[in-house]
């Protein structure tokens, strides 16, 4: 389940992202919302590359808390810019949300991660 609903964010919720708030351009802004996943790329930093219940949040270089920030401005600007804000943000909600079936399914897998603190929050708020 954990896989479906992450690559579903990551691919099947940008189209009606794209297709809700952009419908005049809505191939245009899907494009450059799939582009955004480009900031995975911060993946290849890490060592090892992959590790499956590592949580990328605050722990990727274009995934920490200040880089957000970053995304939240972009949002003040108009066209391509307020949707690659859109996408960032919302890739980030996305792996935020995986780290949540993670930190349910295994906290002690997680509690090391620069992001426990958010993620505990977040656990409590919603009694996971």
């Amino acid at each position: 389940m954990q896989t479906f609903v992450h690559y579903f964010l990551h691919f099947g919720a940008p189209l009606v992202i794209a297709f809700v708030f952009f419908r005049s351009q809505w191939k245009k802004a899907f494009l450059i919302l799939l582009a955004t996943m480009l900031v995975d790329l911060d993946h290849l930093l890490a060592d090892p590359i992959f590790q499956a219940d590592r949580c990328s949040i605050n722990f990727h270089l274009l995934h920490t808390y200040y880089a957000m920030i970053l995304y939240v401005v972009l949002l003040f600007f108009k066209g391509p810019l307020r949707i690659i804000g859109i996408g960032l943000l919302f890739h980030m909600l996305t792996d935020t949300i995986d780290c949540l079936f993670t930190y349910a399914d295994c906290k002690e897998c997680l509690a090391t991660s620069p992001a426990i603190g958010l993620l505990e929050s977040i656990a409590e708020l919603f009694h996971i």
